[in-house]
């Protein structure tokens, strides 16, 4: 009975260890942040997602002048696009001017084109098995 509890623990233990390590780390470097107010919103998004939903995961750190990095842990293999907002006011959205066009800066993966909203086709990437980053110029 000892022996068959020990056998019950092990399994339990690497099959919780596996499913902590899943997918790979996708990494994005920011480039050319303006200024340090405010903070920087981080989504990974699927094809669902993108430019209707919260990604998949997301994450925020403090805007800091020049480059700034962000990292999502454990990303399973699939098709991606990141997508980044600069919030320099805090307000957790996207500020528009009154002719539409965006007041903060964003960026995704991948090309932008400069005459309409991002699509998940230009943005998107591969996820396999070996860790994956990016970088997006403001």
């Amino acid at each position: 009975m000892k022996t068959l509890l020990s056998l019950f623990a092990i399994v339990c233990t690497l099959t919780f260890s596996k499913a902590q390590t899943d997918g790979v780390t996708v990494s994005v470097t920011i480039e050319n942040v303006l200024n340090s107010e405010g903070t920087l919103l981080a989504g990974l998004h699927t094809a669902e997602t993108f430019m209707k939903a919260q990604g998949l995961k997301m994450s925020s750190v403090a805007a800091k002048k020049g480059a700034v990095t962000i990292t999502f842990e454990n990303v399973a293999p699939g098709t991606y696009a990141i997508m980044i907002l600069h919030d320099a006011n805090g307000n957790n959205k996207m500020d528009f001017q009154a002719n539409g066009m965006p007041k903060e800066s964003y960026g995704t993966t991948g090309e932008i084109n400069m005459y309409g909203p991002p699509t998940f086709k230009d943005s998107s990437f591969t996820v396999a098995e070996e860790p994956v980053s990016h970088t997006i110029r403001f």
